[in-house]
């Protein structure tokens, strides 16, 4: 009897050849998650920093080929299901419950940080389309915000190299930012909606978001996914604005695309009305609500696992220093709001 060579296989579909290809890095994070939620039972702490400094202390498994497919896929589609579950656990009522000063938080902190974040970059010698690229990073959404205001910038502003080096350094202030913001409110004596008002309002993404805040309680990661996501719903109208300007200087000969709504943000605001509306039963709200967790933890595992204070180190001062100064801005801005509205 003989065999068929592994090659005369016939081919597998693309979406079967894609999950084979991602099982090994979404296992390896899977299992780090598993040991964060096991020593969070037996040490106590929060699961998702062990989550974090786990997946840290493997960083060398995220070049690896093998891994690489399954650790970009926990950290873009399982973060971003993570994020949209999270409306199974808010209702209209909760966010109402935040007040106008959450919005206005929001919306004035971006303004803010997008305006005196680009003057920050260019004090600090930054081209123009740096320190937009910056300064749009910090204030709405990370790395997602840096890549969609790159993509509208006219073809003669897109570098690769800018983008990269915002990209690498706001991942990492962030995921500093998950770690200190925290102590920090406790330091400050802020209360567990303050703290999520604080982290939701200036922490870079999403995950490190959510991570911060169930760092504090439960409920201040609720109240920080619900302020980020406001920041994340200005994402379009920023880049709109971005690609006006720069059309209306006629820099460029193409007009730019403008991107579309984030699915995950469409699915947490549905899931908040289905929620709202008295839908769902508990049972599965409460069922939603340990995917969207376990999702999370499993989205930080992988991301500390792509987070290397090295490459931070070797982006060089002037990119650096704009990035700490705007990301100082936002976090000084927003606890000068906040104390004005517990006053």
């Amino acid at each position: 009897m003989t065999f068929a060579p592994w090659t005369s296989q016939p081919a597998r579909h693309p979406l079967v050849q894609r999950g084979r290809d991602a099982l090994p890095g979404l296992l390896l994070a899977a299992i780090v998650a598993l040991a964060a939620g096991q020593m969070a039972a037996w040490q106590g702490g929060p699961v998702m920093l062990y989550a974090l400094l786990f997946g840290m202390g493997l960083n060398f498994l995220a070049s690896d080929a093998r891994c690489q497919p399954g650790i970009t896929i926990a950290t873009k589609p399982v973060l971003r299901l993570g994020v949209a579950l999270l409306g199974a656990k808010v209702t209209l009522g909760d966010m109402l419950g935040l007040g106008w000063g959450a919005v206005a938080l929001a919306i004035s902190g971006l303004l803010v940080t997008l305006s005196g974040g680009y003057v920050i970059g260019r004090l600090l010698r930054l081209n123009p389309a740096h320190a937009l690229l910056s300064a749009g990073a910090v204030a709405i959404c990370g790395a997602s915000a840096a890549l969609a205001i790159s993509a509208a910038l006219p073809a003669r502003h897109q570098a690769e190299k800018p983008t990269l080096l915002v990209v690498v350094g706001v991942t990492a202030l962030s995921t500093i930012a998950m770690l200190a913001y925290p102590l920090l409110s406790r330091l400050l004596g802020l209360g567990e909606e303050q703290a999520g008002l604080f982290f939701g309002a200036t922490i870079h993404d999403v995950a490190q978001v959510v991570g911060a805040g169930y760092l504090v309680s439960d409920h201040a990661a609720e109240v920080a996914a619900i302020v980020k996501l406001m920041r994340v719903a200005c994402l379009v109208p920023v880049v709109m604005a971005v690609a006006w300007i720069f059309w209306e200087k006629g820099e460029g000969t193409r007009k730019a695309a403008l991107p579309t709504i984030p699915l995950f943000l469409l699915g947490f605001v549905a899931l908040v009305a289905v929620n709202s509306a008295g839908l769902l039963p508990a049972p599965t709200l409460a069922l939603l609500g340990e995917v969207s967790r376990g999702c999370l933890v499993l989205a930080v595992a992988a991301l500390g696992m792509k987070t290397s204070l090295k490459e931070l180190a070797a982006l060089g001062p002037r990119p650096v220093a704009a990035l700490v100064g705007q990301t100082l801005l936002l976090a000084v801005f927003a606890l000068c709001f906040i104390s004005l509205l517990g006053s």
